[in-house]
């Protein structure tokens, strides 16, 4: 397993700012070396601050969009354009901008499917896998994510795996997730198998709500316990924090 990298910056306002520039350094230092470039977007306050700040960077003329492709860690099984879903905030962050000024095809969003076009959690799941599988390295079953962003919950869940939840021992690379703990109760998550194949997975924290599971992730904690203990990257694991988040008491 890589060692965890812990970055700390002041408050949530730089953590985002600070991350969405290293976000968008990374593709380019991808792309300068191998293409496609595939990238795992998150959801949460700070996840979604992170893609606002992407939006407003000049940074984000620079990429070769065109060789991107966005992905999703988990995704509440909603309908296509609930404000709810990770992908319509995220849409509304960046993405959608990306693809109207920037190149991003869309068939390069790689959104999961909700009630309005399938017909379970599992169908979608399984749609997922297949689609994942389409862009995965010879033998593999996931694309080895260039990043692969995650949020922390203040129970120290990551994706929509949750503390003592069955999704966590899911086989494969995608689970439907039944009687979420946190609204709402159905969604679709990548399993510890699909991230842990990431060359880099980042995990993004703020808030003082935050720094006890934190710091018990960064013990490396009994994942059954703490979710965000069992993640990491085939080449780097990133824990980026603001002040709150890393001051455990």
């Amino acid at each position: 397993m890589t060692a965890r990298l812990v970055v700390v910056h002041p408050d949530p306002a730089i953590l985002a700012q600070a991350a969405a520039a290293r976000l968008l350094t990374r593709i380019l230092d991808v792309q300068s070396v191998r293409r496609p470039v595939h990238v795992v977007l998150t959801g949460g306050t700070v996840g979604i601050a992170t893609l606002e700040a992407a939006a407003a960077s000049p940074l984000v003329a620079a990429v070769d969009w065109s060789g991107v492709h966005l992905w999703w860690g988990d995704e509440r099984y909603l309908p296509a354009g609930d404000p709810d879903r990770n992908e319509t905030q995220a849409r509304a962050a960046l993405v959608d901008d990306l693809v109207a000024a920037w190149g991003l095809p869309e068939a390069n969003v790689h959104a999961v499917a909700g009630p309005d076009v399938s017909e379970s959690a599992e169908a979608s799941a399984a749609a997922y896998a297949a689609e994942l599988a389409a862009r995965a390295e010879p033998d593999g079953v996931v694309p080895a994510f260039d990043v692969l962003l995650l949020g922390m919950g203040p129970d120290g869940h990551v994706a929509s795996l949750f503390p003592g939840h069955e999704a966590l021992t899911a086989p494969g690379s995608t689970v439907a997730v039944h009687g979420s703990p946190k609204p709402p109760p159905v969604r679709v998550s990548l399993t510890f198998t699909a991230i842990n194949a990431a060359r880099e997975v980042w995990v993004v924290a703020a808030g003082t709500e935050k720094a006890e599971l934190a710091a018990a992730a960064l013990a490396a904690h009994d994942a059954a316990q703490v979710p965000a203990s069992g993640v990491h990257g085939t080449d780097r694991t990133l824990w980026l924090l603001d002040t709150a988040a890393s001051d455990a008491p």
